[in-house]
């Protein structure tokens, strides 16, 4: 059997369903790999509710004048055209460094590699879970 398909509205409602779920247009929002649920704290999207509520957490220590420099989803280029998109980097005024950290709940292939290739550039990961 064959279709004449000018828009997903022409196909059969199981053939539409199908698309619409693999281009991400079911009127559901898509499952996440790892079961995260994506969610928006201050005008910004973060990958999972951990990730955002470290944002709260951090923007404490931030009015308290314990960090400084809070910055969010800052991209690290890393060798071999490998880029790595840190969660928060800001500065520890007790510590008086940078720090780079990255809320983890499962820790990918990827993510060991690109950690790795920022140690080997002499930058560590505060890993917090």
């Amino acid at each position: 059997m064959s279709y004449r398909v000018n828009s997903a509205e022409d196909l059969p409602d199981r053939l539409r369903e199908q698309v619409q779920k693999k281009m991400g247009q079911s009127g559901k929002a898509a499952a996440c790999k790892y079961n995260n649920i994506r969610t928006e704290a201050d005008g910004h999207i973060f990958d999972s509710k951990r990730e955002a509520e470290r944002y709260g957490e951090l923007k404490l220590l931030y009015g308290a004048r314990e960090i400084a420099a809070l910055m969010i989803q800052v991209p690290f280029p890393l060798p071999g055209g490998i880029m790595y998109l840190a969660d928060f980097v800001y500065f520890d005024l007790h510590e008086r460094r940078f720090v780079v950290e990255d809320v983890k709940g499962c820790k990918t292939k990827e993510y060991i590699i690109k950690k790795k290739l920022m140690k080997e550039i002499g930058i560590e990961i505060r890993e917090v879970e």
